[in-house]
Parts: C-alpha cells; structure tokens; sequence
C-alpha cells in the first residue's frame, strides 16, 4: 500500500470517528486503486478519490409518527447523496435498528461505484431510519412513512435522487411512501424503484438481486470449465435476494441446501426447491425474521446462533447483510472444498476474510459487482418509466442476465489490464472508479 493510500485511509477514519463499515468500504477500495493512481498522476492532483469519500450532500432528519394507541415516537431519517457524476442519485432506503449515518454512508459508497459498474446513467446514494416495521401494524408503517415522505421528498425527483428499497422496504412501504410523495408535489413520476406492477413497477424487480448474483457465479464458473448443474450452494439469508438466488440455482441445476437468519442456520440436505421456495415468501410476510420456521414447517435441522459456513459446498452466496462471513468462515469454506463466493450481500465478508479468499486462489467476487442486479433492474424501470411502457418478463430477464454478463467482463479484462489477473475485487473497483473519475474529471470542481 502507498503512502498515498494510507494517508487517505487515515484522514478517512480520523474525520469520520466510529463509522467502521464506512473505514472498511473505502479502505477496500483505496487498496486496490494504488497502481490507476499511479499510472493516472492527474486523478490524485485533482484529488478525486478524497473527492469521492466526502458525500455530495448529508440529509438527516426527526420523523414523528403516532402508533396505534396514539403514542408519539420519533425517528432519525437520512438520505446520503454521494455522487452525481454520471446520473441522478440511485440507492435504496433501509429501515431498520441498526441504521444511523456510517452504514449508509458505507452504503451510499459501494452504491457508487456498483451502479458505476452497470453501465447505466446511476449516480450513488442510500437513506433510511432506524425505525422497525417489524410487529408494526401496516397503519403504523403507513403513518410511519408517509412523515418520513414529507421530509424526504423536497430532495429527491426523477431526475435527482431515485430512492428503492432494501432491508426493511418492500412492497409495502414503497407503496405507501410512493402515494405520499404523489400528494404532496401533485405528479406520478418515476422517483421510486420496487413500484407495484399496476403503478410503474417492473417485472422480476423483487427477484432481480439474486438472479444477477447467480448469473454473476455462473459466469465466475464457466472460467473454471464448472457450473452450477449438479452443485450444492449454501445461500444465507431469506429475504428477497436468498429467495431470487435459490429459485435461479434450481433453475440452473444446482441444489441450495442452507438458509439463514438472525437466529441461526437451516441445512437442508434434500435442497430447498418447488414448495419450499415458495415458503420463503411466507417466511418474509411473516415479518417474524426467524429462518427456524422452515426448520418447524420442513423437519429439518436448525443451529441457532450459527451461520450456514460451515456445511460443505461447491458455491457460497452470501445474501444476507454486512460482516456476517469472518476469517474462521472464510477457512472453513475453503477447508470444506469451497469454489466459489459470490457476495448477494453488501460487504456480507470482513477484510481479513476477503485476503483468506484471494490468498487461497478461490473464486471470489465483491457484492459491488455480483449484487449490482437490483439496481440495474431498477434502471431498467426508470428506463420503462421515462417511456411509459413496461416490458414483458422475458425482456427485463434478458436484460439483466446481459448486464451481469457485462460487468463480469469489465472486471476480468480491468484486473488483467492493471496486473492483477482474476482478482474480481480489483477489477471492480477499478472499473467502478475509472467512468466516475473521468466523469468527474469533465465536469470541473465540483
């Protein structure tokens, strides 16, 4: 690591004082632009990356909101605005406990360079609240979002800031933060992505980040002569993108045989398919955030308080949130015969367990890249909005696979172009920094 990087890395962590996630996201990404920043003198004299570190705009604000029995509770609200330099901000809302401003900004600065990566016009950003929907009745959630809205909404536009959803923003909350910014600027416009189908959603939107996760392997594989006919993959999580990841795997041949959540892990060696695929839909409605239902509805095995890394398997699918595969995960994967980690998640692996990965020569590939079918997704239905005219399943499916075919090239031929042949998490950063960087470039100090 350069003096350069280090330095930046330092003044990161000393002007942003417990905001670890954030430190690890751009330390990630520093480490592997030491070699660009060196070829490319005029990126570190107009200080371009400590450009990129510093959000465009910070939004924080108090939502109150009634309950059911009329008891007034108050929220914190953000929306990080991260960087514009090659399209309108682009990043989904999070509600839940643990959000407050160093996970979003972590957040708003993968989003950079993942919506970078997908060729479309996305700047970055990310938002939300620490409020929790769970065991909220939907008039609570209703209340609950449409004061969030009321702030919100004088800073975002189609044009502007495009917000989606993600933990803790579904179906549910889209719609009802999507009816009070209608009210309250009097237009049905394109600012919202996760829309329902019947008001400008698009189609495979909710499974969208699982199936570009699994099309993101698939090609990882085909490096190798492997796929995923026949294959046992360990998927954690099970929300939307675990459920978008295990429907594509079965589609493609290969059996998912774990499932996690906050409270541990099933292992489910018949693999989970037909039915039980289905369940995962119930299990998220549920809004219980407990995997052992499948182990109650299924009889199989349940480890509570455990994570799914320990089962022997060909692929691992981290999808569930940020830091939940260590160093110990890491070498117990690679113990286990482990070929392939392909990261649904945001950051789910810690530094030290990505340095296991790409020590060991394992196929390994950085959310940033491989989870990047979510938003592109959601461009796509910005692109269907703007036209008025949605797309028939097969097209948005097209599409997508497309992109994630795309990115993965980007990545391979960047890391072999900067000297660091099959490093997936070099080529993405690269490639994810360089259309940002020239763009930024072009448009003056700003």
């Amino acid at each position: 690591m350069s003096e350069y990087v280090k330095s930046l890395i330092a003044q990161v962590k000393a002007k942003n004082p417990s905001e670890p996630e954030f430190h690890q996201a751009v330390q990630e990404v520093a480490e592997s632009l030491d070699l660009v920043l060196e070829r490319h003198p005029e990126y570190r004299s107009a200080k371009i990356l400590e450009r990129m570190v510093e959000p465009e705009r910070v939004v924080m604000f108090r939502i109150p909101w009634a309950d059911d029995q009329g008891e007034i509770h108050i929220n914190r609200g953000f929306r990080i605005q991260m960087n514009s330099a090659i399209g309108p901000y682009k990043g989904g809302l999070r509600f839940h406990p643990s959000v407050h401003l160093g996970i979003l900004k972590f957040l708003a600065f993968e989003q950079v360079f993942k919506n970078s990566l997908t060729s479309l016009p996305m700047g970055g950003g990310k938002g939300g609240s620490d409020f929790d929907p769970k065991g909220k009745s939907d008039n609570e959630v209703m209340r609950f979002c449409q004061s969030f809205m009321t702030e919100l909404f004088r800073h975002i536009g189609p044009d502007i800031d495009v917000p989606a959803g993600d933990i803790g923003v579904g179906g549910r909350e889209i719609g009802y933060l999507f009816g009070q910014f209608k009210r309250l600027t009097r237009e049905f416009s394109g600012v919202l992505t996760g829309k329902g189908i019947n008001w400008g959603g698009s189609l495979i939107r909710p499974e969208a980040t699982g199936y570009g996760v699994v099309y993101f392997a698939q090609e990882m594989l085909k490096t190798k002569g492997m796929s995923f006919d026949g294959a046992t993959v360990a998927v954690s999580g099970f929300g939307n993108v675990a459920w978008g990841a295990v429907e594509k795997v079965t589609e493609l041949g290969g059996k998912v045989i774990t499932l996690s959540g906050p409270d541990g892990f099933i292992h489910d060696k018949d693999g989970i398919s037909g039915d039980k695929i289905h369940y995962m839909l119930k299990m998220r409605a549920s809004s219980r955030d407990a995997v052992k239902d499948y182990s109650d509805k299924f009889n199989v095995p349940f480890y509570p308080g455990k994570r799914p890394w320990s089962v022997p398997v060909d692929v691992a699918l981290p999808c569930a949130t940020q830091n939940e595969l260590d160093t110990a995960d890491a070498r117990e994967l690679i113990k286990n015969g482990c070929k392939c980690v392909c990261e649904g998640a945001n950051m789910p692996t810690t530094l030290d367990g990505v340095k296991v990965f790409l020590d060991a020569h394992v196929l390994y590939s950085p959310g940033k890249a491989s989870n990047a079918g979510g938003v592109a997704t959601s461009g796509l239905e910005m692109s269907q909005n703007s036209m008025r005219l949605p797309w028939p399943k097969e097209e948005v499916d097209l599409r997508l696979h497309q992109i994630m075919r795309n990115i993965h090239t980007t990545c391979v031929e960047t890391a072999e172009k900067y000297g660091t042949p099959g490093n997936y998490v070099s080529g993405a950063n690269i490639a994810g920094f360089l259309k940002v960087a020239d763009a930024m470039l072009d448009q003056g100090l700003v």
